[in-house]
């Protein structure tokens, strides 16, 4: 990554999104923290990470879509955008009656809404720039088992926006997504069936780390021919 490029991670106080600046700051990046409510730990981590730090809420359209003109009116540019923001219920598959339709409506808000909010927000600075969205997504939306259907049915939308977008915006803007399948994070430590599941049945016998998926997020930005993919990380567990 070229030192000094604005990067805007969504989510990023904690788990994946934290790993994420985390990681693009010491690739060089200045990198724009968000969080919808963590606002302590987001100017802490911006501090930290020589960056900056933006409050807003997601679930909210007009803060959504205002999010990335807040970044270009403070840093004058931006070259990466990380779509790492989402939310979730631990709902079993199974369980059709488990979410009200206002739950629904809350998910895709966040989990697809606002990303595509974001992207277009973004896109006449990224064409300029000649920057890259990288989408966090799920598992769930690669695979359909594991979650619930509507958690997993906004992951699956989200990527096949970003196949879509990419066609749309190459060569000017590369689109790709990241995957994860069990991230080990404060939410999914008492997820021990999830935790079972990779540890016995994957290849790698383990849930990934938040740097795992960090790096990858890196890589991607990093690669300049690649766009359009959905890579799956998931310690191989797709094999079994």
């Amino acid at each position: 990554m070229q030192t000094g490029a604005v990067a805007l991670v969504t989510g990023s106080t904690s788990g994946i999104g934290e790993a994420t600046a985390r990681r693009l700051a010491a690739d060089g990046a200045m990198v724009v923290v968000h969080s919808r409510s963590s606002r302590d730990a987001g100017l802490a981590l911006a501090a930290e990470l020589g960056g900056s730090y933006l409050q807003a809420d997601l679930e909210n359209e007009d803060e959504a879509a205002g999010l990335v003109p807040r970044v270009i009116a403070e840093h004058g540019r931006l070259d990466v955008l990380v779509n790492n923001a989402g939310i979730s219920w631990p709902v079993p598959h199974a369980e059709l009656d488990g979410l009200s339709a206002a739950d629904w409506r809350r998910l895709l808000d966040v989990n697809l809404i606002a990303p595509w909010l974001l992207c277009t927000a973004a896109l006449p600075a990224l064409r300029e720039s000649g920057g890259c969205i990288v989408n966090v997504t799920s598992h769930a939306g690669v695979r359909p088992k594991g979650s619930s259907i509507a958690y997993a049915a906004s992951k699956a939308a989200l990527n096949h926006v970003t196949k879509l977008l990419a066609a749309a915006l190459g060569p000017a803007v590369r689109v790709n997504a990241v995957a994860p399948g069990l991230v080990d994070t404060a939410m999914t430590a008492t997820w021990t069936e999830a935790q079972t599941l990779w540890k016995t049945s994957s290849p790698m016998r383990r849930a990934a780390q938040p740097s795992d998926v960090a790096d990858l997020i890196a890589a991607i930005i990093a690669n300049n021919y690649l766009t359009g993919e959905v890579i799956l990380l998931d310690g191989g567990l797709n094999l079994r």
